[in-house]
């Protein structure tokens, strides 16, 4: 409690709540100085009191105040009345607002003016309450008030709130048109809302239109269509803005300025030209805030570039910005991503002494260390999570799992899960999704359908992510009855198949030649409305290529181009593979050309199977056609292509060409492979055997 002196004046009563920084010791001191022998608070009082309480928290406490103007009868201006208004406004309670309004002559002893009008129009725009704020406004010639350019911006955001933006700029033609010049308020207000509504070229528009009146835009002006149009991912656009405030001789970038476009940079990848305007930012001695650091730091960290995310920490550091649990992890983050473990541990040591940080930090770490295979460390986190009484969440059961599984450590993922489990711990759908990806790659199939239905009865619906792993694991081990039994089932159980899982069971059919259940499941697909794709394709044709029905698979490729669809480069190399496979290389030859037609690029693949296709029919003249596109688009060949000429020309008994090119291939660094030798070995053996059975 404080002691006053026994003259107390409303001058020190103020001076004393000025040093008071705490609201509520503040309010405190008020109720103290109020209880004082023969002293009465003065309006400055109140009004300093009043502007403190516009937080939610404390706007409960401003009818106490004005309890104590109305019992001490303190004669208030209209601007202590509009400070409650406002109050009420910023709380969305504008009911109260309006009771204020009533009784302010009751209250302060003033008459209300245009600027409480104002106010009050204000409040019931800020909570959405247009006709409120309408008829409010057709009542001002009632009382012979005159709007004032307030009024108008007023009416502006009323516009814009409604997003009725063509009114909202009659408004600024009329307000020209007789004679009351927008300011840059009633300008903002408009651009503002464009923005935010993704309106870009018209709020740039408008902005122009400010300029050729003679408006001079505000900083504030230029750093929304800056953000707007980082928001849309035109960097050239937000670009161009900042330009021309850095020209403009009336507005100067603040530290929003510069917040706004580094923040913008790194989320459009440009992380050097970030750097950039940090630079410009400390030349111009404009001080950086934790926000300016946080997104240069995270953006850089995002990239890679940890090594200048790690200046920019400590520049921040050494200015004196001290770094909150964000910018920990996004530094903990980047160092884990570099591969860099010495420096995680230094900083978490930092970040330990200051207690800063989170659940969110560990999850950071243990994830780091298990993607850099220290195991056993990730493993002392883990437990030094627990020693620090600090709530593992779903998040970082997830990590571990995943990186224990990740890392050949199967059962002792098995065993966190159960732990987990029975410790009703919080858990999702990828601690589960993880183990049985895990255990179907391991062929451990039944202990991963067990902890599918476990999954399930726990209240995690399984994925398709994790019914798709079970089909694979299934086709992997070939027991495709008990994947077609688990894929029936899905749609009951668990989730809808859907283009992915259809096709990992359409290839696993193909492979062992059961055409006629995979088309089964084709007519499945379309009668559901699903859409085959470039991999279904592909899979069906790959299949009956293998099996020798290369008529059937023209013309499921003929089908595939009728409906409009167009092959990838895969899509044409299985087809061209099949076909060459048949001994039909000239057909082959032909869906090479129309390729170029259909702007699919010939890879390599293409070239080798075309080359081979070609040696397999002896016509070694066009296989020779086919080596010189691969040297003429700019392929290089590699050792795939040096073994099918070595054999092709070996096959035609042309051992010395053959021996020709792999002097070539050792000239450019090809190296040869055991295949390699086999085929020339081989060759030169079956020569000599050949020549001596002549000669014999």
């Amino acid at each position: 409690m404080v002691d006053f002196p026994k003259s107390l004046s409303p001058k020190r009563v103020l001076k004393l709540l000025q040093a008071e920084k705490n609201t509520h010791s503040a309010l405190a001191l008020l109720d103290s100085a109020t209880r004082h022998p023969n002293y009465s608070h003065s309006p400055d009082v109140f009004h300093h009191i009043l502007r403190r309480l516009f937080h939610p928290n404390l706007v409960s406490h401003v009818s106490r105040v004005l309890q104590l103007i109305r019992s001490q009868k303190c004669q208030c201006p209209e601007d202590v009345a509009l400070t409650v208004i406002k109050a009420y406004t910023k709380n969305s309670m504008p009911d109260k607002a309006l009771e204020i309004f009533h009784q302010m002559r009751e209250i302060f002893g003033c008459e209300t003016g245009i600027r409480s009008y104002n106010a009050l129009l204000n409040a019931f725009i800020e909570s959405n309450q247009w006709e409120r704020a309408e008829q409010l406004f057709a009542y001002f010639e009632t009382v012979g008030l005159v709007p004032n350019l307030q009024t108008y911006n007023t009416l502006i955001k009323i516009s814009c709130k409604k997003r009725q933006f063509e009114k909202a700029r009659g408004l600024l033609d009329w307000m020209w048109e007789k004679g009351l010049k927008p300011d840059v308020m009633s300008y903002g207000v408009l651009i503002n809302a464009l923005a935010k509504n993704g309106k870009m070229g018209d709020a740039l528009e408008v902005f122009d239109e400010m300029l050729e009146r003679g408006v001079s835009p505000d900083v504030m002006c230029y750093n929304i269509l800056i953000d707007g149009w980082f928001r849309r991912g035109d960097y050239t656009e937000a670009k161009e803005v900042w330009e021309r405030l850095v020209m403009d001789s009336g507005a100067y970038p603040n530290v929003v300025s510069y917040n706004v476009m580094i923040s913008g940079m790194c989320k459009c990848g440009r992380f050097g030209e970030s750097l950039e305007i940090w630079d410009r930012m400390k030349r111009n001695e404009r001080g950086c805030d934790l926000f300016t650091c946080s997104s240069l730091i995270n953006g850089l960290c995002k990239a890679g570039n940890v090594d200048e995310a790690e200046i920019v920490y400590k520049d921040m550091v050494g200015k004196g910005v001290m770094p909150d649990v964000v910018v920990y992890n996004a530094m903990l983050d980047g160092f884990c991503r570099a591969g860099k473990i010495g420096k995680c541990f230094e900083l978490w040591e930092v970040m330990e002494k200051g207690g800063c940080y989170n659940v969110v930090s560990y999850n950071i770490l243990i994830r780091g260390l298990f993607e850099n295979g220290k195991v056993e460390e990730a493993m002392s986190v883990w437990e030094l999570m627990h020693d620090k009484a600090c709530i593992a969440d779903s998040t970082t059961y997830g990590v571990l799992i995943h990186g224990l599984c990740k890392n050949g450590y199967l059962n002792k993922a098995l065993w966190i899960l159960k732990e987990a489990e029975n410790a009703r711990a919080d858990l999702d759908v990828f601690a589960y999704s993880s183990l049985i990806n895990w255990l179907c790659k391991e062929g451990r199939l039944d202990e991963a359908a067990r902890l599918l239905d476990q999954m399930a009865k726990c209240g995690y619906k399984p994925n398709l992510h994790v019914c798709n792993s079970l089909i694979y694991g299934f086709i992997q081990v070939s027991k495709l009855e008990d994947a077609i039994c688990f894929f029936k089932a899905m749609s009951t159980k668990y989730c809808s198949p859907h283009v992915v899982s259809y096709n990992a069971l359409i290839n696993g059919l193909c492979k062992v030649g059961r055409f006629s259940d995979a088309y089964v499941f084709v007519k499945e697909m379309l009668e559901k409305g699903l859409k085959l794709d470039v991999i279904t394709y592909s899979l069906l044709i790959d299949g009956l290529c293998q099996g020798r029905k290369i008529d059937m698979a023209l013309n499921l490729w003929n089908q595939a181009l009728d409906k409009g669809f167009e092959p990838d480069v895969t899509m044409y190399n299985i087809m061209i593979h099949g076909l060459c496979s048949a001994g039909k290389a000239e057909g082959a030859l032909q869906l090479y050309f129309q390729m170029g037609c259909r702007n699919c690029v010939p890879n390599l693949v293409t070239h080798n199977t075309l080359m081979e296709g070609f040696y397999k029919i002896r016509d070694c003249g066009k296989a020779s056609q086919i080596w010189a596109r691969i040297l003429k688009v700019g392929l290089r060949p590699d050792i795939i292509s040096y073994n099918i000429t070595l054999k092709g020309l070996c096959s035609s008994s042309r051992i010395s060409d053959a021996v020709g090119y792999l002097e070539k291939a050792l000239h450019h660094g090809v190296l040869p492979t055991h295949i390699t030798w086999h085929i020339l070995v081989r060759a030169v053996v079956n020569d000599r055997a050949t020549s001596q059975s002549s000669w014999g």
